[in-house]
C-alpha cells in the first residue's frame, strides 16, 4: 500500500510538471500571429495534449499524498526530462514545415531541453519566426530547469519538494541552499536567471542585433542552450560587438547562481570574487582564452585584433558549453578545435547552466592530486582536502571520483559506439563531447549541423544529452536493481 501511494505521488508530480510546461506552448502561437504566421496548429495540439493530460493526472492524484524518499527524487527528475523530450518534440514533428522525421523531431526536442544546441534543421535563417523563438524557448526553459520553476510554485503540495531540487541541481555539495525555504530558493534563482536573460537582451540590441533575434539569443546564451536564428550563429553578423556580448554572457551564465543571490544580497561582489571554484573557472578560461588568441596569430588564422575578438568569444562559448559560434570556427586549426572539445569537458561552474564535469570537480581533483603528491614526499603527515575554508568530507570527495570516472567511461562507450555505427574518430570525437557535454557544436561531418549523423547514431546521441544534463548518476540510480527493492 504505501509503494502504492508512493508510485501515485510520483504520477502526481509528473503531472503537476506536465500541465505546467504546457503553458509555455502558447507563447510561440503568440509570436507567430505578431509575425502573421497561421500554420500553428503544432503548438496548439501539443498546448491541449500536455495541459488535458496533466490536469487529467493531476485530478485522478489528488487524494493520494505522501513526502517523497531521496530515490524517488531521482525518478521524478529522470521522467522529468524524459516526458519533457517528449512533449517538446511534438511542435516540431506536428509542423509540416519543417518536414522532419520522428527521429530528427526528437533530437531537435532532445537537444533542445537539454539545452545543448545540436540541430539537425537546414535553412535555419528562413525557419518560421515561431519555430526559431519555440527552439530559444526550450533552451531557457531547460537552462535552469522547470523542476525548480515547478518548486518555487508548489510549496503547498508538500510532497518532497527539497528532494526534487537535490536530484536536479547537480553539485557535489547538493544539500546546500541558501535560503531559509526551498520555495525562495528556487523563487531567487529563476528572478536572477530571468534578470540576466533581459539584460542579455538589451545587450545583444545595441551591439546590432534586431529586436527579435536579441531576444532569441539572450535566451539561448544565458541558458548556455547554443540555437541560434541563423545557420552561421553570430557568424551571421560579421560584428566584433556582437561576439564580445556572446563571449561575455557565456562567462556571466557559467558561473555559479548562488554567487549572484549572495552578491544582491549583500550588495557587494566580495562574493563572487572570493568563491574559490569562480576564481579557479576563470583562472582556466583566461588560461584557455590567451592560448587561443596566440595560436590565432601564429598560425596566421586572424590578424591580432580579429584573433582577439574571435579567440574570446569561440572559447568562452566552447568551454562553457554554451555553443554559439562566429568565424567559421570548425575549419580553424584541428590543433585549436580539439584543445576546445576537451576544454568543453571542463564546463562552467556547479549550479550554473553550463553542462561538462564543472570546475568545482576539477579544482577538487587538482587539490587531490597536489595532495597525493606531498603525501608521498611525506608518508606520515595527514592532509585536509578543502575549498575555501571549508573541509571537504570523503563522501564528496568519493562522488567526484565516481563521476569523473563515469563521465569519462561513458563518453568512450558514446565514441566507441558512434564508430561501431559508422562514424569516423574525428566525427565521433567531436558529435561525443557536443552531445555529452551539451554543448551542441560538433566537428568532422557534424561540424556544420548533425544531420548527417545516422539514425541510430540520432537515438545514441539523445541519450548521450540526457546522460550530461543528469550528471549520469540519477539515470544508473533509476536502472539498479537496488532501486527497485521497496
Amino acid at each position: 500500500m504505501q509503494n502504492r501511494s508512493r508510485l501515485i505521488t510520483i504520477l502526481r508530480i509528473c503531472s503537476f510538471l506536465v500541465l505546467l510546461y504546457s503553458l509555455s506552448m502558447p507563447i510561440p502561437v503568440f509570436v507567430g500571429l505578431l509575425f502573421g504566421e497561421h500554420h500553428l496548429h503544432g503548438f496548439l495540439m501539443t498546448f491541449a495534449f500536455a495541459f488535458i493530460t496533466g490536469l487529467l493526472g493531476w485530478h485522478l492524484t489528488s487524494r493520494d499524498e505522501m513526502n517523497l524518499k531521496t530515490r524517488d527524487g531521482f525518478l521524478v527528475a529522470v521522467l522529468f526530462w524524459v516526458i519533457f523530450s517528449a512533449i517538446s518534440t511534438m511542435p516540431l514533428y506536428l509542423d509540416s514545415r519543417l518536414g522532419l522525421s520522428l527521429t530528427d523531431a526528437i533530437f531537435e526536442g532532445v537537444s533542445g531541453i537539454t539545452t545543448t544546441g545540436a540541430s539537425v534543421l537546414n535553412d535555419i535563417d528562413h525557419l518560421p519566426k515561431s519555430i526559431l523563438f519555440y527552439r530559444a524557448q526550450l533552451n531557457f526553459l531547460g537552462g535552469l530547469g522547470i523542476i525548480v520553476l515547478a518548486i518555487a510554485v508548489m510549496p503547498f503540495l508538500d510532497i518532497g519538494g527539497a528532494k526534487l531540487y537535490q536530484s536536479e541541481m547537480p553539485s557535489p555539495m547538493k544539500e546546500e541552499k541558501f535560503t531559509p525555504r526551498l520555495a525562495d530558493t528556487a523563487r531567487d534563482l529563476w528572478m536572477i536567471y530571468a534578470g540576466l536573460a533581459a539584460c542579455g537582451v538589451v545587450a545583444y540590441r545595441l551591439a546590432g542585433m534586431n529586436w527579435f533575434d536579441a531576444v532569441c539569443h539572450s535566451l539561448s546564451t544565458v541558458s548556455l542552450g547554443g540555437f541560434s536564428t541563423h545557420a552561421d550563429s553570430l557568424g551571421y553578423y560579421q560584428n566584433p560587438a556582437i561576439e564580445l556580448v556572446g563571449g561575455a554572457y557565456s562567462i556571466i551564465a557559467a558561473l555559479n547562481f548562488s554567487l549572484y543571490f549572495l552578491a544582491l544580497h549583500r550588495r557587494s561582489l566580495r562574493p563572487i570574487f572570493q568563491n574559490s571554484e569562480a576564481r579557479f573557472f576563470m583562472l582556466i578560461i583566461s588560461l584557455v582564452i590567451t592560448l587561443v588568441c596566440v595560436e590565432l596569430v601564429r598560425t596566421q588564422t586572424f590578424a591580432l585584433p580579429e584573433a582577439l575578438v574571435h579567440g574570446f568569444f569561440q572559447t568562452a562559448s566552447i568551454m562553457t558549453d554554451n555553443g554559439l559560434g562566429a568565424a567559421h570556427y570548425p575549419d580553424w586549426p584541428a590543433h585549436m578545435v580539439i584543445l576546445l572539445l576537451g576544454a568543453s569537458f571542463f564546463g562552467g561552474c556547479v549550479g550554473s547552466t553550463a553542462g561538462g564535469i564543472k570546475a568545482m570537480r576539477f579544482l577538487l581533483l587538482y587539490r587531490l592530486s597536489s595532495q597525493e603528491i606531498e603525501q608521498l614526499i611525506h608518508p606520515d603527515a595527514v592532509f585536509r582536502t578543502k575549498v575555501g575554508r571549508h573541509s571537504v568530507s570523503d563522501r564528496v570527495i568519493r562522488s567526484v571520483w565516481a563521476l569523473f570516472f563515469l563521465y569519462i567511461f561513458f563518453s568512450c562507450t558514446f565514441v566507441w559506439g558512434l564508430m561501431i555505427i559508422g562514424h569516423d574518430f574525428a566525427t565521433a570525437f567531436g558529435t561525443v563531447a557536443a552531445c555529452i557535454n551539451n554543448m551542441g557544436v560538433g566537428y568532422g561531418d557534424t561540424a556544420a549541423g548533425f544531420g548527417p549523423l545516422k539514425t541510430s547514431g540520432k537515438w545514441l546521441m539523445c541519450i548521450a544529452m540526457i546522460f550530461g544534463r543528469l550528471e549520469i548518476f540519477p539515470i544508473l540510480i533509476v536502472f539498479s536493481r537496488t532501486f527497485w527493492r521497496f
